[in-house]
């Protein structure tokens, strides 16, 4: 497999709203994370940073012409890779001890890095065996109903668990925009690693399907519109419920 110099690594699409996703074209797309950066008047923001196999703030200078907060929406390998690199960082409690003390085994490198989720692999001196995230403690640590804000855009912190016992989505309410991280987004999700709790899963998914939202960047795949999100939460939902799975303690009923 080809190698890729680390000038090709990175691409950025601005989507709207001064957002701009920056991802990582090489790795195949179940595991390619999505890196969102938002643009605010004092402040701007990163949602995630990607595997970290290259420098994002010497190869994407729009992440340092601003202070730049670095928010992980959850401390798996794909997600918190260049966060270290950042001054200011941003995790949920729950998750604080991964991000300051992250192994192979508690982000999930291992078992998923290998060569095989790449189609150009990271420039030397990378190897997929040894791979590994750096330490990030968090400066900042939130809980659900705190808030981030940039000045002139506040975005508020929903606690998300189910996927990770720590993840988050942040909800700015004056655009209607949902950054999702990995509980939902338009593509297979992830409900069986190690610290994944289905109880958990299914009281957030319930959550997020009341907010009026109308676009969600999730961690991974494509962003989606207020109808989609609707739907792919209720289907997700009702096939829980179908299949015996949902929460004891919540009614069963339709979704509208």
């Amino acid at each position: 497999m080809i190698r890729i110099s680390e000038d090709q690594w990175y691409r950025t699409t601005r989507v709207g709203d001064d957002v701009t996703l920056i991802d990582e074209p090489f790795i195949t797309p179940f595991y390619r994370c999505n890196i969102w950066h938002v643009r605010g008047r004092d402040r701007d923001m990163l949602v995630d940073s990607g595997m970290g196999v290259v420098s994002l703030r010497e190869h994407v200078p729009l992440v340092t012409e601003k202070a730049c907060l670095a928010v992980a929406s959850h401390t798996h390998f794909d997600h918190i890779g260049c966060h270290h690199e950042f001054p200011e960082r941003i995790v949920h409690h729950a998750e604080a001890e991964l991000l300051a003390n992250p192994t192979r085994l508690n982000t999930l490198a291992d078992p998923y890095v290998s060569d095989e989720i790449f189609t150009g692999l990271p420039p030397q001196p990378y190897v997929s065996a040894e791979y590994s995230v750096r330490s990030a403690p968090a400066t900042r640590l939130v809980d659900d109903g705190d808030v981030l804000d940039l000045g002139d855009r506040v975005f508020e912190v929903i606690h998300t668990p189910g996927h990770s016992p720590g993840g988050i989505a942040l909800w700015e309410a004056a655009t209607g925009i949902l950054f999702s991280g990995d509980i939902v987004y338009d593509g297979p999700l992830i409900e069986d690693t190690y610290h994944a709790d289905a109880t958990d899963y299914f009281r957030s998914m319930k959550r997020l399907l009341d907010y009026p939202v109308r676009l969600v960047h999730g961690g991974h795949f494509p962003s989606y519109g207020a109808e989609r999100h609707h739907a792919i939460v209720k289907a997700w939902i009702e096939d829980k419920e179908a299949a015996g799975a949902a929460p004891t303690d919540m009614p069963n009923g339709s979704i509208v």
